[in-house]
């Protein structure tokens, strides 16, 4: 028997015990899920009502989502309101899984890591949040319970986030944030914006879902999220606290705690202040590294708690009116850590963080509508063309949304697709959630004549070179990675749709060296390099390829 089939087989059997089997079976307390209403009545397509709790889709695709009652019911209304949007993800999710795996027998290998490394992730999940996803899991699809019961599979999706950009140094996650108040907006207000740069296949990046939650206990809020998820990534509540969520460099964990997403939503849930989301986040203990920006209303200002596995700081600016957050760490039990500084050294969330610095430095008097130009801008540093897509740009081309927070007038900007380049939607939480109480049917809840139009770019044939780009890039990677011979003409092709990006430059190079013209492909690669390349590792490589090449000449 091979040594490698020898060691799965052992790793089995050692995952079949050490709690597994305990986390497999266990599930929260369901009493009362009989006596709750599941009569969904479908009006349209696009509207659906169960009780006072109601889905409606707006003319800018979003699903306006409306929530009420105690964990359990919450859940179950939720899965039972959006079970068509919760079987598109789960199938994005599943084949992108599938698309990363495609061997049947490794993805029965990766299902028996993964209950092993998920099992006292329900542990570390309050009871609350539990029975939430368990009245959502009833509406999973079964197709997927061999590869987890339903309950015990929505649980491993709110852990998707963590563990993504924790086992990726090429981060699924480049999150860029930033709060200005006092003399940097136009009315002294708090004003944040952030870009949520989650990517995990453009399935997964069409559906957006505005959430307005009133739960039986803690505060009514809004977070805008996806199918099957009741974690926040983007949100705000009544009291005016928002919070977004940057992830950090983390080490590859062993062992899934308290989700971010959960931990933000509990601070949304139940925090009033700064001070009380920081008494939250204390006490829960995490599984990978994350910045929580933290605005309030009452307080007018932003912090940044930051968290990670048995280290904690809060960062907060002096004598300064704005914050930016990138995805590195700025409190001081970080400063001397070296994993943090390996990321400001080799990553491109400086460059990130520096750029946003200089946009709002340079934006005066910024407003709601100022803040959304900022999250589209595509330039680098002193406005260089660096390519669309390059990760070292604000926009990135590929997130999942843009939103802008106003706390103190508890107002929100939440984008519309292509990415955060569609129209922003504007919502009014105390108007929405009046609406919704008093038993809104069928309309919209955004106050639309306050909303921010979209961009002229997805308008130009810039937006449909790099729309083609997207696709081509990922056919001529993955051809390459299979070592299947690329047609020559996909090469130059690359570098006429996005000339300005390094990467389709260094890609061709790759094309031309599998073709063994050599001469070409440093040619190619020498461009690359004198283009704005977005990480070290990535520099390495080029110059990696370059000397390669002139060895086969």
């Amino acid at each position: 028997m091979k040594f490698h089939n020898l060691l799965i087989i052992l790793l089995l059997v050692c995952f079949s015990s050490c709690g597994v089997k305990k986390s497999m079976q266990q599930k929260p307390d369901i009493s009362g899920l009989e006596n709750i209403d599941t009569t969904r009545i479908k009006h349209s397509d696009t509207y659906y009502s169960l009780g006072k709790n109601q889905l409606f889709q707006n003319e800018q695709g979003i699903w306006e989502l409306y929530l009420e009652g105690d964990a359990l019911e919450r859940g179950l209304v939720n899965g039972n309101l959006c079970r068509e949007l919760i079987h598109h993800q789960e199938i994005a999710f599943m084949n992108k899984l599938q698309e990363m795996v495609p061997s049947e027998n490794y993805r029965g290998f990766l299902k028996s890591v993964i209950s092993w490394f998920n099992r006292k992730m329900y542990l570390h999940v309050p009871e609350e949040y539990k029975k939430e996803i368990y009245g959502l899991s009833r509406y999973g699809l079964e197709r997927y319970d061999d590869f987890a019961p339903g309950y015990v599979r929505m649980l491993y999706f709110h852990g998707a986030h963590d563990i993504g950009h924790a086992m990726q140094d090429l981060m699924l996650v480049g999150c860029t944030s930033f709060a200005a108040w006092d003399s940097k907006t136009e009315d002294g207000e708090l004003l944040l914006g952030r870009n949520f740069d989650f990517y995990a296949g453009d399935e997964f990046g069409e559906q957006k879902i505005a959430a307005f939650i009133n739960p039986e206990k803690g505060h009514k809020f809004m977070m805008y999220t996806w199918g099957g998820f009741i974690g926040a990534v983007s949100g705000m509540n009544e009291k005016g606290v928002s919070v977004t969520i940057n992830a950090g460099k983390s080490k590859i964990p062993t062992m899934a705690k308290t989700p971010i997403s959960l931990l933000a939503r509990e601070i949304l849930q139940y925090a009033g202040s700064t001070a009380e989301a920081i008494e939250i986040a204390r006490k829960r203990e995490v599984f990978v590294s994350e910045s929580i920006m933290v605005g309030s209303g009452d307080e007018r200002k932003a912090i940044l708690i930051e968290v990670a596995p048995g280290n904690f700081g809060v960062y907060e600016v002096e004598n300064s009116d704005e914050l930016i957050c990138s995805n590195h760490f700025q409190s001081e039990p970080y400063l001397e850590d070296n994993r943090n500084l390996n990321t400001i050294k080799e990553s491109h969330s400086k460059y990130r963080y520096d750029r946003m610095q200089e946009l709002v430095a340079e934006t005066d008097k910024l407003d709601p509508e100022k803040a959304v130009a900022i999250l589209r801008n595509m330039q680098g540093l002193e406005n260089k063309k660096i390519g669309y897509g390059n990760e070292k740009a604000i926009n990135q081309l590929l997130a999942h949304h843009g939103i802008v927070f106003k706390p103190e007038e508890c107002q929100v900007w939440v984008s519309s697709n292509p990415y955060q380049m569609g129209e922003f939607v504007a919502y009014d939480l105390d108007e929405a959630f009046a609406e919704f109480e008093n038993g809104l049917v069928g309309r919209s809840v955004a106050q639309t004549e306050k909303n921010i139009p979209e961009s002229d770019f997805i308008h130009s044939q810039k937006f449909l070179d790099y729309e083609e780009f997207r696709k081509l890039e990922s056919e001529v990677k993955n051809m390459l990675e299979k070592e299947a011979l690329v047609p020559i003409g996909k090469a130059e092709r690359l570098v006429q749709l996005n000339p300005d990006f390094w990467e389709a430059w260094f890609l061709a190079g790759k094309i031309y060296f599998q073709k063994k013209d050599f001469k070409k492909a440093v040619v190619h690669f020498k461009q690359a390099k004198k283009r704005e390349v977005t990480t070290l590792p990535d520099l390495e490589i080029i110059e990696k390829m370059i000397r390669k090449s002139y060895r086969k000449i």
